[in-house]
């Protein structure tokens, strides 16, 4: 990669030089300052050049990727006065959020009233109305705010070329939401499509919270595109934003905590805090802690009905929005929420976050801290409320690694076929596409660079006539070839595909409404399973009854409020912790180790830690602690690697069959963030193993594939590589295909492949990615290679740990209803606390 060029200010002709004075002035009269590193994005800009902008949230990122193209238009029309500047789109907004898209639409269009610049500005998603859609099918505006899918859209039209004519630049928001997913896979496509069509183009990219820069900068502006003249530059801003993270501290810390709280002990701190403060964003990690806890604070004070909310993707597009609305005008006191508001929406009214429960990412902590305060100058503040003990160490774990500027990188995908196989079908729905043409467009991606001949062409046929398996079976040849252009099969597989473009797979999920009234979001299939109708469950913040499920809809009445009411389950719910996390953590607990209790987190949880050093150990960074433990249960090991939660399930299936090899022996096995257990009736033979390579990397893959479900994992990983490849159709606008039935298409393809066309590309990759996202495999071998070069501390207590006592709950959680388990741990506690003060 070229090296960086952001410290070189570019020459420009007098005109951007004239255009760049006017936007200083628009800040001058709007007493603001203009950064550093904005006057280089617009030089860099002007210049010609491709960038990242990595600035802190709130310090004006989208005004240093805006005004570069706003003073390009200036200086052109400085040049030909006659000229309006309302002509051919000029500018893509591309945003990973629908939601964004209404604040980006109101931040772009201000300045360009007061700069004299007759734009058209509107956003393409698909809450887009259809009369927008059908003014837009004639003459796009002159920027666009659009998302990835809206996008690949555009691209299926038969003048698509002709739309993008005086394209100039595109500008990617909140790349890292964007990089680590298919969809940023989806994006560099679309870039690679554009920039043959237009060579000059520019493309930027904005981000708070990245840990690989280089890395993410060479996929918004690949090297082998950039032209010769004009560089990728890296814009990074010059002064960090101030940052403040504390926690609030339980009156009571247990010395055996146990996760799975939904936290709702520290209800009345966080009410407090919320009394304290003019507008409350409280973040939890999953939507049905999210409902959970806005019932619960609705309970505690209903005379805040209407002042409270919650806000989730499930929820309809009208409540958020309404939402959103009311936190921009202050008329908010609270408003719980998920992911849904991390990203850039600016809501100045908010002065205060919460986040329940661990953020498991720095870089999370660090957005969600972004959202109040959210203007340059001014102070960004969460408060962490932990659900156990633990979680203040990651609190204050966390505010070290901000400090020290350790963030997650995001990993880019690398060459998914899925996604490649549904590019095909778009491009072939479009204007058709010359095979060798469009295989070089493909390489000049990040992703796709290493792509081969063979793996071309494979995508090729099996898209355009079903592949080894499937070429028998017409609806499969979705590809026709004409006088050495491939289109679209028929008119049906291109709408079929028009309704299916995107790489956002969840759940089947059902629209909930009232009988007689308004729908409140959508839930997925798989609750529903277990609940019977005349059962009340949360949604919405709102008690309601099921009353039945016809049409693909969940009908429902309302149903008087009640504390014993079912909460809704969501896939994707775990987050592992992250390794910059995890390191962090073992940094504070080396410092505990130390006698070292920093801060008012660790002075907290300091009688639990010196009981874990007094039964056992804190293990320190270079050490691995094993604790062997014997109960009536059986033979507990205990090992923390503190990899994280997925890592762990691979380590303890890894394990266990390297251990059952051995000696005749099975295993039960439980896992968290800090470490596994694998309990036994008999003793383990843990020395022979060790010594006959239980921590080895050699022949990884096989055993992984041996010692887990390989082949049932890769059958659910496959269902979303199916979707996504366009082998499974989700079904025509309220007609949608059932789960099972989905499950059942993908299922059979699966078996199918596995059987007739073993190396079929997206079987292969199914099993890729199950090793990958669902172990996280690179970071498996990454920690077994760090346990070979550890000291082994093994100590074997009387009695459970609390290291080890949240991994004895976790499994025991998997057999008991949630009474007897309340029973069972408060007897376990109670026999280990006298323990304890003896």
């Amino acid at each position: 990669m070229s090296p960086d060029r952001s410290a070189e200010t570019p020459q420009l002709p007098s005109s951007a030089t004239a255009a760049l004075q006017s936007v200083c002035n628009w800040f001058k009269d709007r007493h603001w300052t203009v950064f550093p590193f904005q006057m280089q994005a617009w030089q860099h800009y002007l210049a010609g050049h491709s960038g990242l902008i990595h600035a802190t949230t709130g310090t004006g990122k989208t005004l240093a990727a805006w005004l570069g193209p706003v003073a390009e238009a200036l200086a052109e029309t400085e040049q030909c006065p006659t000229a309006t500047g309302n002509d051919a789109l000029r500018v893509l907004w591309i945003t990973p959020l629908r939601a964004l898209a209404v604040d980006t639409l109101h931040a772009l269009q201000e300045p360009l009233k007061a700069l004299s610049l007759n734009w058209s500005v509107e956003s393409r998603t698909g809450d887009t109305s259809a009369a927008t859609r059908r003014k837009q099918q004639n003459r796009l505006p002159t920027t666009l705010v659009t998302t990835p899918e809206s996008l690949s859209l555009l691209l299926t039209r038969s003048d698509a070329r002709e739309q993008f004519r005086n394209l100039r630049a595109v500008i990617c928001d909140e790349w890292h939401e964007l990089l680590a997913t298919k969809r940023g896979v989806q994006v560099e496509l679309a870039l690679a499509r554009l920039r043959r069509w237009r060579p000059a183009l520019r493309t930027w990219a904005l981000s708070a919270t990245l840990g690989n820069l280089p890395e993410a900068l060479a996929v918004i502006a690949p090297p082998q595109t950039r032209l010769p003249a004009a560089p990728a530059v890296m814009i990074q801003g010059a002064s960090r934003k101030q940052i403040v993270v504390d926690s609030l501290i339980p009156e009571r810390i247990e010395r055996f905590p146990w996760a799975g709280h939904m936290g709702l002990n520290q209800l009345p701190d966080v009410l407090a805090a919320v009394d304290q403060a003019a507008s409350t964003l409280i973040f939890t990690n999953t939507r049905s802690q999210t409902e959970a806890w806005y019932h619960a604070m609705l309970q505690a004070r209903p005379d805040w009905a209407g002042l409270i909310a919650l806000h989730h993707g499930s929820l309809e597009p009208a409540t958020r929005n309404w939402v959103e609305d009311g936190l921009r005008a202050g008329q908010l006191r609270a408003v719980v929420c998920t992911s849904s508001l991390d990203l850039g929406v600016d809501f100045s009214p908010v002065d205060r976050v919460l986040q329940i429960g661990s953020p498991r990412g720095v870089a999370r902590l660090l957005q969600r801290a972004g959202r109040s305060g959210h203007r340059p100058g001014a102070v960004s503040r969460v408060t962490c409320v932990p659900t156990h003990a633990f979680e203040l160490i990651e609190a204050a774990a966390a505010r070290d690694a901000i400090v020290a500027g350790q963030l997650e990188g995001r990993q880019p995908h690398h060459a998914p076929v899925d996604v490649l196989c549904q590019h095909l079908v778009t491009i072939a729905s479009g204007s058709g596409f010359d095979s060798a043409d469009l295989f070089a467009e493909v390489r000049t991606t990040a992703s796709y660079n290493q792509l081969t001949r063979e793996q071309w062409d494979w995508a090729l046929d099996f898209t355009a006539r079903g592949g080894e398996s499937l070429r028998a079976y017409p609806d499969y040849h979705r590809l026709r070839e004409f006088e050495g252009l491939w289109f679209v099969g028929s008119e049906r597989i291109a709408r079929q595909h028009r309704m299916s473009i995107g790489t956002i797979t969840s759940d089947a999920s059902l629209t909930v409404q009232y009988l007689g009234g308004p729908t409140l979001g959508t839930i997925e299939e798989s609750f529903l399973a277990k609940i019977n109708p005349g059962e009340t469950f949360l949604f919405a913040g709102r008690t309601v009854e099921l009353v039945h499920i016809r049409d693909m809809k969940v009908w429902v009445r309302k149903a008087p409020a009640s504390k014993q009411v079912r909460i809704p389950r969501w896939m994707g719910g775990r987050m592992p912790l992250s390794t910059e996390l995890a390191h962090a953590v073992r940094l504070r607990l080396d410092q505990a180790a130390q006698g070292i209790f920093d801060g008012p987190e660790l002075t907290a949880v300091r009688p639990l830690l010196e009981l874990q050093a007094r039964w056992s150990e804190i293990p320190r960074p270079a050490e691995l602690l094993i604790e062997q433990i014997r109960s009536r249960e059986g033979f507990h090991t205990l090992i923390y690697p503190f990899a994280g939660r997925l890592v762990h399930e691979g380590l303890s299936a890894l394990f266990a069959w390297r251990m059952s090899r051995l000696q005749p022996i099975t295993f039960t096995m439980s896992v968290n963030d800090y470490g596994f257990e694998l309990l036994s009736a008999t003793a383990p033979e843990l020395d022979r193993a060790l010594q006959q390579g239980l921590l080895s990397t050699d022949a990884l893959m096989d055993e992984l594939q041996q010692c887990i479900n390989a082949a049932e994992m890769g059958k659910r990983q496959f269902r979303e590589i199916a979707r996504v490849a366009g082998l499974v159709f989700q079904g025509f606008p309220g007609q949608p295909r059932s789960a099972r039935q989905l499950q059942a298409s993908s299922g059979l393809l699966y078996d199918v492949f596995a059987s007739y066309d073993p190396q079929n590309l997206l079987l292969r990759q199914a099993g890729s990615e199950v090793l990958e996202r669902q172990l996280e495999h690179s970071r498996l071998v990454r920690t077994l290679q760090q346990m070979q070069q550890m000291q082994l501390v093994r100590r074997q207590p009387q009695r459970f740990t609390p290291l080890a006592f949240p991994l004895i709950v976790a499994r025991l959680r998997e057999k008991l209803s949630s009474e007897k388990l309340s029973d069972r741990i408060a007897r376990m506690t109670m026999q280990l606390e006298s323990a304890a003060d003896r």
